[in-house]
């Protein structure tokens, strides 16, 4: 089995949700905990959160959202099939039925792709160095295939596919999240093939369903990385599994690229925050906290340095 070199990219999502979610953020990457963020540019914060990431050099990227609040080209804003009857995104689950019914309009939903990442390089002075979705909204069907477009437009080399090496062995994980993760995964390995047609890559591997809020400890972050790291490598061999920025199997020594998908912060305080309806129950959740302080956790810190892993951004990983 290869040797590996681990580079790890521990990305801060929601960046721009509320001020306590930026304030989070941050203080997580000042202390090395974060490397990288992914901002919503509907969040009501989202100003605050670029100001921050200017003055700190925070590497961020643009966190798609078709989900949550309201949307920001100016077209869509009063009628759109990407709205409900109340003037907002249909929700994590109502966009998976409105989609599954065929309510959703393709151009609108390329419209509203197009406009956020314009709204992120006025705002961040350049375009985002990746691109993902909020609540995994990316990686639906349809919607794949004009988000990988968008970014093959714009670009923008890199994205996320959320699956998950341990996943089916998480027991730990309540059955109703269980049955979303996995309807997450389904999704994702369905577009694999979709966004190596466009060129579009991500990191070899993806933490982060297994370890949100509750479910995060120094444990269960080791083990992730560990395990994964260790299946990854002794599939080294079989050029099929592996994602679009793997290199030739026969390297004694090889870059081994994880993500770990995170949500930390200081919970929200209504009715500060949200992304236009104000901030959902997830943000308001202890967990948020919770997340911060995990990832701070002296000990994880000195876990990455006694087994060299790099903590990097999607920015260092190169075209």
């Amino acid at each position: 089995m290869p040797k590996a070199t681990v580079k790890l990219i521990v990305t801060g999502d929601d960046f721009g949700y509320c001020p306590r979610r930026n304030q989070g953020i941050v203080e997580c990457f000042l202390a090395g905990a974060v490397s990288n963020v992914s901002l919503l540019v509907n969040g009501s914060a989202v100003s605050d959160a670029v100001q921050l990431a200017k003055r700190y050099s925070i590497p961020m990227g643009l966190h798609a959202n078709l989900s949550e609040g309201s949307p920001v080209c100016p077209s869509l804003k009063e009628t759109s099939s990407l709205l409900n009857d109340k003037g907002f995104f249909h929700g994590k689950m109502g966009i998976r039925t409105a989609l599954a019914e065929g309510l959703l309009n393709m151009s609108e939903v390329k419209q509203e792709l197009t406009a956020q990442v314009e709204l992120f390089r006025e705002l961040a002075g350049h375009l985002p160095h990746h691109m993902d979705g909020h609540q995994h909204v990316h990686v639906l069907p349809e919607i794949r295939h004009i988000f990988a477009q968008v970014l093959k437009d714009y670009g923008i080399t890199y994205t996320r596919i959320p699956i998950e090496p341990d996943l089916p062995r998480c027991d730990w994980i309540d059955p109703p999240l269980m049955a979303f993760y996995q309807g997450v995964e389904k999704d994702s390995l369905n577009t694999v093939a979709v966004f190596r047609k466009h060129s579009i890559r991500w990191p070899d591997i993806y933490i982060g369903l297994s370890t949100m809020g509750k479910n995060m400890s120094v444990t269960n972050i080791r083990g992730a990385i560990d395990n994964a790291t260790t299946s990854y490598l002794a599939k080294v061999g079989d050029s099929s599994t592996l994602p679009s920025s793997s290199v030739s199997p026969d390297q004694e020594t090889r870059t081994v690229t994880i993500e770990l998908m995170t949500h930390p912060g200081y919970p929200s305080i209504p009715p500060v925050g949200g992304c236009g309806e104000g901030p959902d129950d997830f943000s308001q959740s202890w967990e948020r906290q919770h997340e911060l302080e995990t990832l701070k956790n002296t000990e994880l810190q000195n876990h990455y340095k006694t087994q060299n892993i790099e903590l990097c951004a999607f920015k260092d990983l190169g075209l």
